[in-house]
């Protein structure tokens, strides 16, 4: 299978999760992976510490999150891989984008700890 990308070579289109990450288009280091949830490290990570919580089936934004037991699921895995984190590296944000903050239009949650990576290289 070919990863749909643009002329960067990175991913350009509205979905990553659901058209690259959760069916395996491209290799991902999963951290956890249940029936509704898949968390693993960022393909891009912005931090040195960055994995990305999503929900297998698509949902948009944590805004558009109806199903009370999918939210709580993907909490669940949240803490736990923010624990993990903490556990390693003493300190953990979490954080989701919303609107046009969000650059892919699936929900995705990201658990990240140490100071910003330099992409300008």
């Amino acid at each position: 299978m070919s990863l749909p990308t643009g002329s960067t070579g990175y991913y350009d289109g509205q979905d990553f999760y659901c058209d690259v990450a959760i069916p395996r288009r491209q290799p991902i280091e999963v951290v956890h992976e249940d029936e509704d949830v898949l968390a693993f490290r960022h393909t891009r990570p912005f931090w040195p510490v960055h994995i990305v919580v999503v929900p297998k089936r698509h949902v948009e934004s944590l805004l558009t999150l109806e199903d009370q037991a999918l939210a709580a699921k993907l909490l669940a895995v949240v803490q736990q891989v923010a624990s993990d984190v903490v556990a390693r590296e003493g300190k953990a944000g979490v954080l989701t984008n919303l609107g046009e903050y969000q650059d892919s239009k699936h929900l995705h949650i990201h658990v990240h700890a140490g100071s910003p990576l330099d992409r300008s290289s």
